[in-house]
């Protein structure tokens, strides 16, 4: 029996890994304090799902206990992705629910992702369940009769439900990499059906991940995909996380198409139906995204990142889609506004198809040259000092904007400078953009002085001879 620990409560999510601070007893007073804040909803119901990780049937029975335990009914969808999940809520009559996924970690991490009456929990939500188990209120609770629990099979309504919205114009050849996650059990199903030729790679479930890893937010984990596609007949590459709520893209030619770009094509589109509307994207998205949107119709609105803080955003301004660097693409446009990389990769085989050659198109949507993604280690609690610091003194001269939703973003003639806190891990996360290496230099020795100049021992993650490389995703 493990203590609890706030350390596994996170931003967007909680996670932990199994046997050092998660194991079966912190799951039941999870499901506990989680069934409370339901019923103080008014909620009686809760889906759970899980992913494939080893540690999934453990952990999930024993927060399923704990929130029968709390007096809720309990509808367990058993494996399936995570957008499994959101879409029950829109369509069981219960507005909870829970994934237990550790989503791109590694195989030792599981955790919980919350859907809380209709709304992705965050935040002050998840530190409000922390208090309630480690100030004893879940065990002084007045007892509650147990819940009910019952086995629902999503699967055949939620891929009839995403074939019966997509239309591909031609059938296409695809490769589809699931890096033995849960997307795996469901992907080549999902694509058959809408008329593609469908090679698979990696999509037998195991929570192992004896291949690659999960995350096709770094180039590592795609190159299977891309000798896949120099060595056959397939037109494009599709790659998922290990709980299938991002997407990668790959070309023919072997280019990754990263989420920001992938949001262009989607935003032209949306915005045909859409005219004037909103497209949110966060912080760490290209230059070339707003006057992109703004070219097609729509107003762009830069947002902090993470997934349920662009839903939460999306919900405000009732903006038909929004994306964010990590790989989230939420469709409110003939979708429910939850991040799905399935149904993502159905929208996008949806606009290919219509193209003689898909990767063209692709590879011509706007990009400059950029730094990978960037981390700056520091110790718990340093990243927030340093970039409020930074907020309140640095100086950029010659900076067009400076934006500070998250971080600081620093606009630039012809480029960006990004500085945010992560909320996962105690890191400055850096990311760079620029037209040309020797504008992305200069960039980049701004951000180093005004960092050295906080915290003169400060070890910065690039130099002025770095190279520069398209950028990688978020692990948030």
């Amino acid at each position: 029996m493990l203590p609890i620990q706030q350390s596994i409560f996170k931003a967007y999510d909680i996670r932990g890994v199994v046997g050092v601070t998660l194991d079966a007893d912190v799951a039941r007073q999870i499901g506990q304090a989680f069934g409370q804040a339901v019923r103080d909803q008014g909620e009686s119901q809760v889906v759970v799902g899980r992913d494939g990780r080893l540690s999934g049937p453990e952990l999930s029975n024993a927060l399923m206990a704990g929130l029968q335990d709390a007096g809720i009914d309990v509808i367990d969808l058993g494996v399936v992705v995570t957008p499994m999940v959101y879409f029950a809520t829109h369509v069981l009559g219960a507005q909870s629910g829970i994934m237990v996924t550790g989503s791109h970690n590694p195989p030792d991490y599981n955790g919980f992702k919350m859907v809380l009456a209709g709304e992705a929990i965050y935040g002050d939500a998840i530190q409000q369940l922390y208090q309630a188990i480690s100030s004893g209120r879940v065990q002084d609770a007045p007892a509650s009769p147990s819940g009910s629990y019952r086995q629902h099979d999503i699967r055949h309504a939620y891929l009839q439900r995403i074939i019966g919205d997509a239309r591909l114009a031609r059938p296409m050849k695809i490769v589809v990499d699931c890096g033995n996650g849960v997307a795996g059990a469901f992907a080549g199903e999902l694509y058959r059906a809408l008329g593609c030729d469908v090679r698979e790679l990696f999509c037998e479930v195991d929570g192992r991940f004896p291949n690659h890893h999960p995350d096709p937010a770094h180039p590592e984990n795609l190159q299977d995909v891309i000798r896949t596609l120099q060595h056959s007949n397939a037109e494009l590459g599709l790659a998922f996380d290990g709980d299938g709520d991002r997407l990668g893209v790959v070309t023919k030619d072997g280019q990754i198409i990263y989420p920001d770009r992938q949001l262009m094509l989607f935003a032209a589109d949306v915005l045909t139906r859409h005219p004037g509307g909103k497209i949110i994207y966060d912080v760490k998205c290209t230059s070339h995204l707003a006057p992109w949107i703004a070219h097609h119709g729509g107003h762009p609105l830069m947002w902090k990142t993470g997934h349920s803080l662009v839903k939460a955003k999306m919900r405000e301004t009732g903006a038909p889609l929004g994306g964010e660097m990590s790989g989230h693409i939420f469709f409110k446009d003939r979708w429910y506004g939850f991040d799905d990389g399935l149904y993502a990769g159905a929208r996008l085989l949806e606009l290919l198809s219509r193209e003689d050659d898909p990767s063209a198109l692709l590879n011509a949507l706007p990009q400059s040259v950029s730094t990978p993604e960037l981390q700056l280690p520091l110790n718990d609690g340093e990243n927030f000092a340093l970039i409020a610091k930074l907020q309140r003194d640095a100086h950029f001269p010659g900076a067009e904007q400076i934006i500070k939703i998250d971080g600081l973003r620093v606009e630039y003639p012809g480029g960006f400078g990004l500085a945010r806190a992560s909320n996962t891990t105690p890191v400055v996360v850096m990311r760079f953009e620029a037209e040309s290496a020797r504008t992305l230099a200069h960039i980049q020795e701004e951000f180093g002085r005004v960092i050295l100049a906080a915290k003169p021992d400060a070890v910065l993650p690039f130099s002025n001879d770095m190279a520069v490389l398209p950028v990688e995703m978020s692990l948030e």
